[in-house]
Order: C-alpha cells, then sequence, then structure tokens
C-alpha cells in the first residue's frame, strides 16, 4: 500500500495543504508559476506553507556535503537558463514533465500526464520541447536536465526506449516520434548541460513528489 503523502500549494489557484494528487493538481494546472511540494506528514505540510517555497524546493532533497575544490571544479548554474525534469508515478506508470525558469522556477511549459510512460521518456520529451521552445523564442540560453540518459538520447536523436507500445500509451509514443522527428528536421545551438544534483540540490524543474 503506497504510503500517504500531503501536498502543499504556495501558489496556484487555491492555496493551502491537500491530501489528494489530484486534488493538489486541480489547483496548479493551468497555473503560470505554480508552486508545490509534497510532504511524508500532514505536520511537515501545515509547518512549511507558513513558510516560502524557496526553503523547501530545490535545495535539501540530494545535496551532499562536498568539499571545497569538489565544489569549485563543479562551478555554479548558469543564470538564466532553462530547467526541465519529469515525474512518473511507477514504471511504466503515469508520466509528465514540464520545463521552468531556472532562477525564478516560473513554469514555461507542462505536459501530461501520459499513461504507461516512464522517467527517461519523460526526459527525453523534456529536453527536445524545451530545444523547440527556446527555438521559437530565438532564445540562446542554455538547457539543463539532470538525466545523463535523456541527454544522450537527444544527442543521438532517439529515444532508445524498451517500453512497448501498447493502447495505452500510444498518445505518448505519437509525442516521441514528433521530438524524434523535430531532431532530425532541425537545427540548434543550445548548450544542453547536467544539473549537478549532488552540488545544487534538486533541479528547479522538479516536481517536489519525493
Amino acid at each position: 500500500m503506497a504510503k500517504k503523502k500531503f501536498y502543499v500549494v504556495w501558489n496556484g489557484h487555491k492555496k493551502g495543504v491537500f491530501t489528494s494528487w489530484n486534488v493538489c493538481k486541480k489547483q496548479i494546472t493551468d497555473f503560470k508559476g505554480a508552486q508545490y511540494k509534497s510532504f511524508a506528514s500532514k505536520d511537515e505540510a501545515e509547518k512549511a506553507s507558513k513558510g516560502r517555497y524557496e526553503d523547501y524546493v530545490g535545495k535539501d532533497t540530494k545535496r551532499i556535503k562536498l568539499s571545497a575544490e569538489e565544489l569549485k571544479k563543479i562551478g555554479k548554474p548558469i543564470y538564466p537558463s532553462l530547467s526541465v525534469d519529469a515525474a512518473c508515478s511507477g514504471n511504466p506508470g503515469k508520466m509528465e514533465y514540464r520545463g521552468v525558469d531556472s532562477k525564478s522556477k516560473k513554469q514555461y511549459f507542462i505536459q501530461g500526464p501520459f499513461e504507461q510512460g516512464t522517467n527517461n521518456i519523460g526526459e527525453f520529451l523534456a529536453l527536445v520541447h524545451g530545444l523547440g521552445f527556446l527555438k521559437n523564442n530565438n532564445s540562446q540560453l542554455p538547457i539543463y536536465s539532470d538525466s545523463k540518459i535523456a541527454i544522450s538520447w537527444v544527442k543521438r536523436g532517439q529515444c532508445r526506449t524498451n517500453l512497448q507500445i501498447t493502447a495505452k500509451n500510444k498518445a505518448l509514443f505519437d509525442f516521441v516520434k514528433r521530438a524524434e522527428k523535430w531532431l532530425k528536421d532541425n537545427t540548434y545551438s543550445t548548450k544542453i548541460l547536467k544539473w549537478e544534483t549532488k552540488a545544487w540540490g534538486e533541479i528547479p524543474a522538479d516536481f517536489g513528489r519525493k
């Protein structure tokens, strides 16, 4: 049985603490600059709801203590930039992805949920969507992903998933085909960079459900 989670919405159609992801999602869907995150307990969620989004997202989940030499070698994130990420409930499961401004976390695009997807497919689609978004806006900003696999797939121009096509995920694979065609038909000079989670914390586009 899945462990119950509590969802805080700092910025959405309605703010507060919610006990269901579906209810939380209604508050953030089609809301630009939505701010939200899941918590393991009601007490944690209620405490967080009284604080700032920036204090709970993208700072503490995967950052580890590194030496000064290691931090210097890694450097700092480039701002302004675009960050993309995906989230998947199960493997395969319902998947969605989005792109945000790396500094302000303003959401620029979101797609899904798609049935029977994987996180790797979502990361791949997010990157291609981000490349198209930047090109359409004549932007030279770099794009960050925390997925080495997705970055390698984009560079190869192919989503190399082992997931099989079914009636449920056909719409998702139609998206994959469109993404692969875009990579084949378009050129871009955008720098695709790896987000260094161990030094910088969660990528800004993280869905906050961990």
